[in-house]
């Protein structure tokens, strides 16, 4: 069985027809449900890029594997999707983006060159590169936001596009009155982008996966990762005219949330980004473009299953569509991502599995509390391996595939790092403290921050739209305790003797006593006679069996 692991930036979780978006049509992300399950409620490890890619990529929590935020390298030696499948063997490939920065001093330290396959393979989490383009080649007075080549650029010279950036002068840009009219502006965000359809982000990397699949020789598990509907949000005709103010649903945000917030909930709700997506002005613009570059994925995914329907793959392709965090789009007095509201940290999950013991969940959802760490163990189940458990910290999704009910986590776990972030500066925390945690059991989500701040508390139940913040109003102590437990208990989890198994333990233990020494014996009694014959027996003369050394004359 092959795996087509394919992830969307900054799509949320609602923003999808079988999620019940009241005007987005999209009938293959439908497609694919109606074949699998459709999870509603997984959550990221962490609601920024980086940070959530390279849990997906270790099947690890963000502390432990410790690329906390956006340009932290993830550590030379982390063991990822690539060495977990390829022990399996199947190969691991990647199309499109991973947020990856490489750990060179670690590899100048050990030695790695990096164009050799294993520093290659540490450079890019793990992954064969097919093509990697991560898609935001933003370009300031001192240089470009990504220093590496983009193969997407290339591609757009080679069709004509002119300049050293076409990506940033036709892909994420419109024009008016003859001059560019640029994707980073929301105020542009309602004109089409300068580009042919076909040509632009999400058409160019559907036609690198498919020609993939065309050369490729399985079992292969195959990344394609897109970099929309992240902003620029900007989209190509005819998809910047689908929708327009009156598909905006009213943001989810209330005044209550305004009134002595917490700290580091009000320091983000001051930001930039956060001030422009007050503007309903913004909303109305943003938010059609946002729709119009989800309806083109939704139209290029159905160019994958329609290649994988007539070259005859379906049957044997395990099938994951997901995102590595939510987009607020002004929920919440906010944009962007960063925090844990739920259009924030809740992502879609749909998993189509091919095989016959599949069949009785097709086109059903599941509800358990599932996290992006799961992905991890469930490829290498579908590879026929074992799963690592003492280096993957993630529960296979295998038995809710297959209509089985494990026993299964109480809460999922959410890091953020916001130490390189401006709100750092405005709460004046160390970096140390500058990290946040949620806890959700399904009903009530805690939020922790370190520094000496409060706790936040919301209860889903009651209040769906997480308006009311209940830690701030003094009560549910009990639950706030319980959460706390959970956390507490979460925090000393087991998670860097990553070199040893438990059947490695195991099997250390059970012959320990029959090599090496002995110790803390008090007369040998204690232990079978065999193992001590070897110290039994009469004393041996120490003059026995030696002969004086002659030397030759």
């Amino acid at each position: 069985m092959n795996i087509l692991f394919i992830m969307y930036d900054q799509l949320r979780f609602d923003y999808l027809g079988c999620a019940g978006h009241p005007h987005l049509e999209t009938p293959n992300f439908d497609r694919v449900a109606a074949m699998g399950v459709r999870f509603t409620n997984a959550y990221t490890q962490s609601p920024v890029c980086g940070a959530s890619r390279m849990s997906f990529y270790t099947g690890r929590y963000v502390s432990s594997h410790g690329a906390q935020w956006n340009g932290y390298p993830l550590r030379v030696g982390e063991h990822t999707l690539g060495d977990h499948l390829r022990a399996s063997g199947m190969d691991c490939w990647l199309i499109g983006k991973t947020h990856m920065k490489v750990d060179a001093a670690g590899m100048a330290r050990l030695g790695l060159a990096p164009d050799s396959v294993i520093g290659a393979r540490q450079a890019e989490c793990g992954f064969d590169v097919w093509v990697r383009d991560d898609g935001l080649w933003g370009e300031g007075p001192d240089g470009f936001y990504d220093q590496k080549r983009s193969p997407y650029n290339e591609y757009l010279k080679s069709k004509g596009y002119e300049g050293t950036n076409p990506w940033a002068d036709f892909a994420n840009a419109g024009v008016e009155d003859g001059q560019i009219a640029s994707g980073w502006m929301f105020k542009n965000a309602d004109k089409p982008a300068n580009i042919h359809e076909e040509d632009s982000e999400t058409p160019w990397l559907t036609s690198e996966a498919i020609r993939f699949m065309t050369k490729a020789e399985g079992p292969w598990c195959t990344h394609v990762s897109y970099i929309k509907p992240h902003w620029p949000y900007i989209v190509p005709a005819p998809y910047h005219a689908m929708y327009g103010p009156a598909h905006v649903a009213p943001a989810i945000r209330h005044p209550v949330e305004q009134v002595d917030p917490h700290p580091v909930y009000g320091a983000f709700m001051g930001n930039k980004i956060a001030a422009a997506f007050q503007q309903e002005a913004v909303r109305q613009k943003v938010i059609p473009a946002y729709m119009g570059l989800i309806r083109q994925c939704d139209d290029q995914l159905g160019r994958i299953l329609d290649h994988l329907e007539a070259t005859g793959q379906m049957g044997d392709t395990m099938i994951v569509l997901t995102s590595d965090h939510g987009d607020y789009l002004g929920d919440h007095w906010l944009g962007e991502k960063d925090l844990f509201h739920e259009p924030s940290v809740k992502v879609p999950l749909i998993v189509y599995d091919p095989r016959a013991e599949a069949d009785a969940t097709r086109g059903t959802t599941c509800d358990a509390l599932v996290e992006a760490i799961d992905l991890a163990p469930t490829f290498v189940e579908a590879a026929g391996g074992a799963v690592a458990n003492h280096i993957i910290e993630g529960r296979s999704l295998t038995p809710w595939l297959h209509g089985a009910v494990p026993d299964w986590r109480e809460v999922v776990i959410s890091e953020y790092d916001y130490s390189l972030t401006p709100m750092r500066d405005v709460l004046g925390v160390s970096n140390t403290d500058a990290r946040l945690f949620m806890v959700f059991d399904g009903r009530f989500k805690l939020i922790h921050a370190e520094g000496g701040f409060r706790p936040m508390l919301f209860d889903l139940a009651t209040d769906p739209n997480e308006y009311v913040d209940l830690a701030k109003m003094g009560s549910h102590t009990a639950d706030i305790t319980r959460l706390y437990d959970h956390l507490a208990k979460w925090g000393r989890r087991m998670s860097q003797r990553v070199t040893v198994s438990d059947d490695q333990l195991a099997a250390r233990r059970r012959g320990a006593d029959r090599v090496g020494i002995l110790p803390f014996l008090v007369d040998g009694s204690e232990v079978p006679e065999e193992l001590t014959a070897r110290y039994r027996g009469p004393v041996r003369d120490v003059h026995a069996g030696t002969k004086p050394v002659v030397k030759e004359p």
